[in-house]
C-alpha cells in the first residue's frame, strides 16, 4: 500500500519536509512565520483538537490561508476560490541570458511589483522560500516568478507576475522555463496552483506542458477567540510536574 501523495496536502508536506526549518508547530498544527507565508498545515482530516492547536499557534484575530482543507464552523471565512493544481508533464525548459536572479537587495522592488500585480500572497520574507527570477527593462523590475511550497520531490512555481505595461512580451513563459530547468536539475518536479477563474493563466500553463492533477479550494480564515489547546494543556501539566 502506498502512502498519501505529497501534493495531496502540499502545505503540510512542505512544512514537514524541506521547509521544516520554517515550521512553527503546536501539536498537529504547523504554519510558516507570518512574514513568510500565510499558509498553515493541518492533517488531512483535522480534528477539533487540531483546530484548537492552530488557534493557539496563530493567535486570535490572525488571518491564515488553507489549501484543500475546509475550515470548521465558527471560524470566519473569506473564500479565495476554487483552484487547480497543475504538474509538469513535458514543459520545455530553457536557459535565458535575459533572466536575472533576485535576492535580498531586490526585496523592495519585488514587494512593489507583487502589490501592483496581485499574484497571490507575497510578504516581506516570501522571497526566502526558494529561488526567484526576474526580468528588468530600463533597470526596473517588470516581471518575476519564483518558488514557494516544497513538498518532498516537488517544487511549486509561484508569484508569476508581469507589470501591466509589459504584458504580451512572453516574460512569464521565459521565467517559468528557466525555473523548470533549475527544479529538474535538482531531481525534482515542478508544479503550480492557480485560481480556476484565472482562465488566461491556466491556458498559458497548459500550453507550456503543465497538466491538471486535481482541483483544490483555497480559504482565508480568521482565527476566533483563543482557547487553550490540548498541546498547551499538556505543556502546562508538564511544567506543573
Amino acid at each position: 500500500m502506498t502512502g498519501p501523495h505529497p501534493l495531496d496536502n502540499p502545505v503540510r508536506s512542505s512544512l514537514c519536509g524541506p521547509h521544516a526549518h520554517f515550521a512553527r508547530r503546536l501539536g498537529n498544527a504547523l504554519r510558516y512565520p507570518a512574514d513568510v507565508s500565510p499558509f498553515v498545515g493541518l492533517p488531512d482530516r483535522p480534528r477539533a483538537a487540531d483546530w484548537a492547536d492552530l488557534a493557539a499557534l496563530a493567535g486570535p484575530g490572525a488571518v491564515v490561508a488553507l489549501a484543500g482543507v475546509d475550515p470548521p464552523d465558527g471560524w470566519p471565512v473569506t473564500p479565495i476560490g476554487g483552484g487547480v493544481q497543475l504538474v509538469d508533464e513535458g514543459v520545455e525548459a530553457a536557459d535565458d541570458d535575459g533572466v536575472v536572479r533576485l535576492g535580498p537587495g531586490d526585496r523592495t522592488e519585488m514587494l512593489d511589483l507583487a502589490e501592483r500585480t496581485k499574484p497571490g500572497p507575497f510578504l516581506p520574507r516570501t522571497g526566502e522560500l526558494g529561488g526567484f527570477l526576474g526580468i528588468r527593462r530600463g533597470g526596473a523590475l517588470v516581471a518575476m516568478a519564483g518558488e514557494r511550497l516544497h513538498p518532498p520531490g516537488w517544487t511549486e512555481i509561484s508569484a508569476v507576475c508581469t507589470d501591466d505595461g509589459w504584458r504580451g512580451h512572453g516574460f512569464a513563459t521565459r521565467l517559468m522555463r528557466v525555473l523548470v530547468a533549475g527544479i529538474r536539475a535538482r531531481g525534482e518536479t515542478p508544479f503550480l496552483h492557480a485560481l480556476a477563474s484565472n482562465t488566461d493563466a491556466v491556458r498559458l500553463y497548459e500550453s507550456m506542458g503543465f497538466r491538471l492533477r486535481r482541483t483544490i479550494t483555497f480559504w482565508a480564515v480568521c482565527v476566533p477567540a483563543a482557547t487553550t489547546s490540548p498541546a498547551e494543556e499538556r505543556a502546562a501539566g508538564a511544567r506543573a510536574d
